[in-house]
């Protein structure tokens, strides 16, 4: 009971009484009618007594139900005696009751008295109300048995009535029962962490949008910080008008700050009743089904969630059948408290992960205080093992690198030409070695062929192929080092100080230069320096093009300078290598202090290099024409994705978490874009999803959606094309399979696969494949168990040949255990890209081997008020249906951005002394905070996560 009041009707009328819960239980005892007021004492009315004791925690145990006559007048306290209007009346009633009631009726209330103990916990405003009527259910039963033929005296409302009330009465013992209203903080108008000290911000947006002292309706929602949710914070400012009986188009800071007080209240029932305000715009306290359609759309609104208001009228519907099965044609607000308390017992799909005690207490080992240097040493332990591989790669060539400058240095420190140049030569030859090596190491890591095949071999144990573009953007970066060093002190330094030495002292150098000494602008204008400078360009161009600020159009140049930012401006400068590469040689061929032509070493360098990757040129050429796909389907999804589907070539063979590259030729015909596999090993198909993200995938989006037909009826509303399409479709080459950190998903025991956007599709193909494992797994099984019985004392005998066959057949071993795949997007219409995926995984995985999460980050956090009859609607919506209401599939869609180091802690906790691995594709922001989180576990916990990483 709260607020420590209950209601007590009298035999002709009903008068309000008031109690406070005191230190030690009190007992009231008050007089129930089962009767309305308009029926006097003289029609047979029977009065009950009723005992209630008010707790200390303001509730209610009852004592006791009785007939008024039974107990007596002496039993009401003497306060109550007066207090209570009635009281003569009980009296006079109990005077004047039929002595045949009284009799049928003793049974039937001491039954109703132990019935109505094991549930009565009531809000004092409403028990007696309440109580009234189930009575009077119940009397009318006992005189339906007394008297076969005489039917029951209420009516159809009056018996939705009580239903209505026997179900409030449930709900709020419910409520008292576990403790819930402790739990309560949901429908936050202002999130907890700005409410605390945004006043201060409120009023310096009210002194700016203030127009003579008052501020506009129009600009309450960018004074509150609900910029992004206009409308709803108008329908708030509304609202609160309202329940001031006032309707205003602006407001003055006091009655700004008496609203802010409002929507900040810390009270759960104060924010619950202006939320259900919102709703019952009529102010009639009842709820009707277009006033909850209404409610839907402004909350679909305010989450951009378009979908959900074409649907409004249909949720609207659900909502009201769920809390109005009397069908009223209104809900109150008990009803809609009710909904909010129990959508987490409506969620019995994708729970949170769980956790035992023991797995708990098998991780504590890590968790105990270290010292300092225990600390340190961890942590060190810890990176050298995630980086080792880097490491001694990076040592060994930074190794050779100083080892070929040193040499090349006291080669010419010993040379004559040291004494007319000095440091300058040695310094410029020393960093021309250094580039002849890394001019031929920076082609190996970009020979994707090659690192595929080595991927697969034990030379994957010693190096980190996942960081071969890495490897190559940090060698481009000492490339840039070397020409500063070798150009600048050749242009700086070196020619200067020849010219402008003596003759003396050039003399034993005309062999090189010439008898006559040469001038600056004869050095730079031969082949030497032509060479030089054209190789200068070209890199300079290609490295600028190759920044993230230009490949990624960060930088926005006028027309007709625009072109030279996106992918195609980085794609075409890095094919300046070829003039590049053809330069070096004839550079490298023609130098003044070198005429021997072995000593002549350029080519010797470039020699391996560039012949494997003009092998590897050639090769994906000659594939890509013999890899001839056939396009089965072509459809266009929400948020700019084109997925294709198409045939798959008899050689073409691929693991899951790889890529291939593609070209259309109707949009290109020299570009190649790689794009990761969303099909599985095992499907005859192969699939990809494309979002349009640059200027080649927009024009690829236009290219096939102009082939595509619109959508026909009893289909969805996507561009779709297939093999029956009237209009030709564009033909597609493709080239791969090509390796990626994700294919080797196989060699750990738990999967924790991270995907943000579009990023989510190199994991589709593990997840499908980890399926398709699971099911033939289980095949087998069943297979071996029909075919091969168990032996034993009573089972059939078997003979050695079929016992052999039995022990030397190849049994199909997953080490994975569990997969959780976390998707977070920003767009409710992503989740049509997989939706089909989904529903098949959450149909066929039976050992609940794959966990999936949907984030939708456009949609407020469980408990904003925003957000909160979307919560609802999707509990509810799902234990009817079994569909999410959001993704539109079976797995649930949280809202706002998951915590990553809950996540993580709950996996450790889970899954004690397993290699879990952490694979995540999207923005670099995110892969830092995953990376240093599992650093951080790895030294506090016994599971071992190991992170890797891929970039669009």
């Amino acid at each position: 009971m709260r607020g420590g009041a209950a209601p007590a009707a009298a035999a002709g009328h009903h008068q309000r009484w008031s109690a406070s819960a005191g230190t030690t239980p009190r007992s009231l005892s008050t007089g129930s009618s089962p009767r309305g007021s308009d029926r006097s004492s003289d029609d047979g009315e029977e009065l009950v007594e009723v005992t209630l004791d008010l707790q200390e925690d303001d509730t209610i145990i009852l004592r006791s139900v009785e007939p008024a006559a039974a107990a007596g007048a002496s039993r009401l306290p003497l306060g109550a005696r007066g207090d209570l209007a009635g009281g003569g009346g009980a009296s006079s009633s109990s005077r004047s009751r039929s002595p045949s009631i009284r009799r049928t009726s003793s049974h039937r209330l001491l039954q109703f008295s132990q019935e109505l103990k094991a549930e009565a916990m009531s809000i004092a405003r409403q028990f007696s109300q309440d109580l009234t009527k189930r009575f009077g259910r119940t009397h009318s039963r006992a005189e339906g048995q007394g008297q076969q033929q005489q039917p029951p005296p209420t009516s159809g409302i009056e018996s939705a009535l009580a239903a209505r009330a026997a179900r409030r009465q449930r709900a709020q013992l419910d409520r008292t029962r576990s403790g819930a209203h402790k739990a309560l903080r949901g429908l936050r108008f202002i999130s907890s962490n700005k409410a605390n000290n945004a006043w201060m911000e409120v009023q310096a947006n009210f002194d700016r949008l203030a127009c003579d002292g008052f501020l506009s309706r129009a600009d309450f929602a960018e004074c509150i910080g609900m910029t992004e949710s206009k409308e709803f914070a108008l329908e708030l400012f509304d609202t609160l008008s309202r329940r001031r009986q006032m309707q205003v188009d602006k407001i003055n800071k006091e009655e700004l700050r008496e609203i802010w007080q409002q929507i900040t209240d810390n009270s759960f029932d104060s924010r619950l009743q202006i939320f259900f305000d919102m709703v019952d715009k009529n102010a009639d306290g009842r709820i009707g089904e277009e006033e909850v359609k209404e409610i839907i759309m402004l909350s679909a609104s305010a989450n951009k969630l378009s979908r959900l208001k074409e649907q409004a009228e249909e949720y609207a519907a659900l909502i009201m059948e769920e809390l109005d099965p009397e069908g009223l044609g209104y809900i109150e607000l008990w009803q809609l408290e009710t909904l909010l308390l129990q959508k987490d017992t409506y969620m019995n799909y994708s729970q949170a992960l769980s956790y035992t005690s023991q797995a708990l207490s098998q991780n504590l080992a890590g968790l105990r205080t270290k010292s300092p240097i225990r600390k340190i040493s961890t942590t060190l332990s810890y990176y050298l093992e995630d980086n080792w591989k880097r490491l001694w790669v990076l040592a060994l060539w930074i190794g050779i690198m100083a080892g070929l400058f040193t040499w090349k240095f006291m080669q010419y420190r010993n040379r004559y030409v040291f004494d007319v140049m000095g440091y300058c030569v040695t310094t410029a030859k020393g960093a021309a070695e250094t580039l002849k090596l890394n001019m031929a190491i920076i082609l190996l890591p970009v020979c994707r062929n090659t690192i595929t095949w080595l991927r697969n071999t034990r030379a994957a144990r010693a190096l980190p192929f996942d960081d071969n573009i890495n490897f190559h953007k940090t060698i481009a970066a000492a490339i840039v080092v070397g020409i500063i060093l070798h150009a600048g002190n050749h242009l700086v330094c070196d020619f200067p100080r020849l010219i402008y030495s003596s003759n003396e002292k050039y003399a034993p150098l005309g062999q090189y230069f010439g008898e006559t000494k040469p001038s600056y602008f004869t050095l730079v204008k031969g082949v030497e320096g032509i060479t030089g400078v054209i190789m200068v360009i070209c890199m300079v161009i290609a490295f600028t093009l190759a920044t993230r600020w230009f490949r990624r159009s960060l930088v926005k140049l006028p027309k007709p300078f625009d072109k030279l930012t996106g992918f195609n401006a980085f794609w075409y400068s890095h094919h300046l290598f070829i003039i590049v590469y053809l330069a070096l040689i004839v550079h490298g061929q023609c130098l003044y202090l070198i005429h021997v032509w072995y000593r002549k070493t350029t080519w010797m360098y470039l020699a391996v290099p560039v012949c494997l990757y003009v092998g590897e040129r050639v090769l994906r050429f000659f594939r890509s024409g013999s890899y001839s796909v056939r396009l089965l389907k072509v459809a266009i999804y929400p948020g700019n994705v084109l997925t294709l589907q198409m045939s798959k070539p008899p050689a073409f063979r691929y693991k899951s978490g790889q890529y291939m590259f593609v070209q259309c030729p109707a949009v290109s015909p020299f570009e190649w874009h790689p794009f990761s596999i969303t099909s599985a090993p095992g499907d005859d198909y192969l699939s990809i999803h494309v979002r349009q993200l640059g200027d080649w995938t927009r024009e690829l989006k236009r290219v096939f959606a102009a082939a595509c037909e619109p959508p026909v009826g009893g289909k969805s509303g996507l561009l779709r094309a297939d093999e029956t399409t009237k209009k030709a479709l564009p033909k597609l080459l493709i080239d791969g399979p090509y390796g990626s950190p994700a294919q080797d998903y196989s060699k750990y025991d738990v999967l924790l696969l991270v995907g943000l956007g579009i990023g989510a599709t190199p994991f589709i193909s593990i997840l499908k494949d980890l399926l398709n494992n699971i099911i033939k797994m289980e095949e087998e099984e069943d297979a071996s168990t029909d075919l091969y019985p168990p032996v034993g004392p009573n089972k059939p005998h078997i003979d050695l040949g079929t016992l052999m066959t039995v022990t030397s057949k190849p049994k199909r071993v997953l080490r994975t255990t569990n997969a959780y795949f976390y998707w977070v997007t920003r767009e409710q219409g992503s989740f049509d890209w997989f939706k089909g995926v989904m529903n098949e995984i959450a149909e066929l995985d039976q050992r609940n081997i794959i966990e999936m999460h949907n984030y939708l980050t456009s949609v407020y956090e469980e408990g904003d008020a925003r957000s909160a009859l979307i919560t609802m609607l999707q509990a509810l919506n799902h234990a009817k249906n079994g569909v999410d209401i959001v993704s539109g599939t079976k797995v649930r869609t949280h809202f706002a951005r998951p915590n990553w180091k809950k996540v993580l802690s709950k996996i450790a906790s889970k899954h004690p002394y397993a290699k879990i691995g952490v694979f995540y594709c999207g923005a670099p922001v995110l892969a830092q905070e995953l990376n240093k989180l599992c650093h951080e576990f790895n030294g506090k916990s016994t599971t071992k996560f190991e992170f890797h990483k891929e970039h669009f």
